[in-house]
C-alpha cells in the first residue's frame, strides 16, 4: 500500500518536517474522518467513509439465514427456538383441584423442574370448579409471572373432558375436603361421583399411556373408582398417594427411638387413608435392626403407636380449621 507522506497522520515523517508544520501559522489539523459501520444479516459487513466509500474490511460475513429467531427479530418462532435447545419433548400435565392449598405448593415445583427434571418442558392444564374458577385464574397468573423457562403453557378449565385432553400425567388432587369431626366415609358418595367422572374423561381423551396419581382422599378408594371408570387405560398406571401415612408412622417410630427419620425403613401401611388404617412395624427397621430390638415398649408399639398414626390426621385438620377462623 502506498504511503501518503503529505498526510499529517503519516508515521513516516521526519522531525524537521513536523517542526516546520508546527511552526506554520496556516497549519490546521483536520479531524479524523468519521466512519459509519453498517451491518445487515443479508449483506457482508462493510465500513464506509463519508464522501468516499471504501471497503475497509474485505472479510465476507457468513451467509444470512432465510429466517432468524431471537428477541431482536420480528419473525421469532417458539417451536423453532425450542429445537435449538437440548430439551426433551413437551409433556402435558393435568392437575385437578388446582386452586387448592396442596396444589399451590405442588404447581410451582412442577414448573421449576424439580419434579420432571431441568430439561423437561411442561404444559400445565389446571382443572377447577365453578366456585374456584376465579382463584384458579389467579394461580395461572402467578405461574405466568414467575417466568419459569420450562413452563411453556398454562391453561385452565372446569370441564375434565377439555382439561384432560392428551394428558400424559394426571395428578388428581381435587376432592371434597373433610372438616373437623367428619369421617372420610361420609364423603365417599360425593367424591365417588367426582372420580368416576374424571376416570371417564381420562379414558376418553387422555394419552393412552397416561400416568394417574390420586391424592384426593380417601385416595385408595378414589383411585379404584377412577380406574374402574377407565377400562381402556392400563391399570398399572393408576397410583394412590399414601406416602403421607408412611411418613407419619416413620416419624412416630423415630421420635420414640430418639433417632433421625432417615434411620427408619420398611414401614408398611395397610388400609385406606383414614382412622381404619393399620401401620405395620413388624418388618420395620431402625438403623438396620428390627424395631422391637430398639423399642422395648411392646405396649406402646401395639396400642399407642397405631392410634397415634390413625388420629394424627384428625389433629392436623382440627388445628388448620382453628387457624382459618
Amino acid at each position: 500500500m502506498a504511503m501518503d507522506l503529505s498526510s499529517p497522520y503519516s508515521p513516516a515523517r521526519s522531525p524537521a518536517t513536523l517542526a516546520a508544520r508546527r511552526g506554520s501559522p496556516h497549519l490546521v489539523l483536520r479531524r479524523p474522518r468519521l466512519a459509519t459501520v453498517r451491518c445487515s444479516v443479508d449483506a457482508p459487513k462493510q465500513v464506509q467513509v463519508q464522501g468516499r466509500p471504501a471497503a475497509v474490511a474485505a472479510e465476507q460475513a457468513p451467509a444470512a439465514r432465510k429466517e432468524c429467531y431471537g428477541v431482536f427479530c420480528t419473525t421469532y418462532d417458539l417451536k423453532a427456538d425450542e429445537k435449538t435447545k437440548s430439551w426433551k419433548s413437551l409433556v402435558n400435565v393435568a392437575v385437578s383441584g388446582a386452586a387448592g392449598m396442596i396444589s399451590n405448593h405442588l404447581l410451582f415445583k412442577l414448573a421449576s423442574g424439580e419434579v420432571f427434571g431441568p430439561d423437561q418442558p411442561i404444559a400445565l392444564k389446571l382443572l377447577g370448579s365453578e366456585r374456584s374458577l376465579q382463584a384458579l385464574e389467579g394461580v395461572a397468573m402467578e405461574l405466568e409471572d414467575s417466568l419459569y423457562p420450562l413452563l411453556r403453557e398454562v391453561s385452565i378449565g372446569i370441564d375434565p373432558y377439555v382439561v384432560f385432553e392428551d394428558a400424559e400425567w394426571a395428578l388428581l388432587i381435587g376432592a371434597k375436603p373433610r372438616g373437623p369431626g367428619i369421617e372420610r366415609s361420609a364423603l365417599l358418595d360425593i367424591n365417588g361421583q367426582i372420580f368416576a367422572e374424571q376416570g371417564k374423561a381420562l379414558d376418553a381423551v387422555a394419552s393412552r399411556n397416561v400416568k394417574v396419581i390420586v391424592i384426593g382422599n380417601p385416595c385408595n378408594t378414589n383411585a379404584l373408582i377412577c380406574l374402574k371408570n377407565a377400562p381402556n387405560l392400563p391399570a398399572k398406571n393408576f397410583h394412590a398417594l399414601t406416602r403421607l401415612d408412611e411418613n407419619r408412622a416413620k416419624c412416630q417410630l423415630a421420635l420414640k427411638a430418639g433417632v433421625f427419620y432417615d434411620k427408619v425403613s420398611n414401614v408398611t401401611i395397610w388400609g385406606n387413608h383414614s382412622t381404619t388404617q393399620v401401620p405395620d412395624f413388624l418388618n420395620s427397621k431402625i438403623n438396620g435392626r428390627p424395631v422391637k430390638e430398639v423399642i422395648k415398649d411392646t405396649k406402646w408399639l401395639e396400642e399407642e403407636f397405631t392410634k397415634t398414626v390413625q388420629k394424627v390426621s384428625l389433629c392436623h385438620t382440627y388445628i388448620l380449621g382453628e387457624l382459618k377462623r
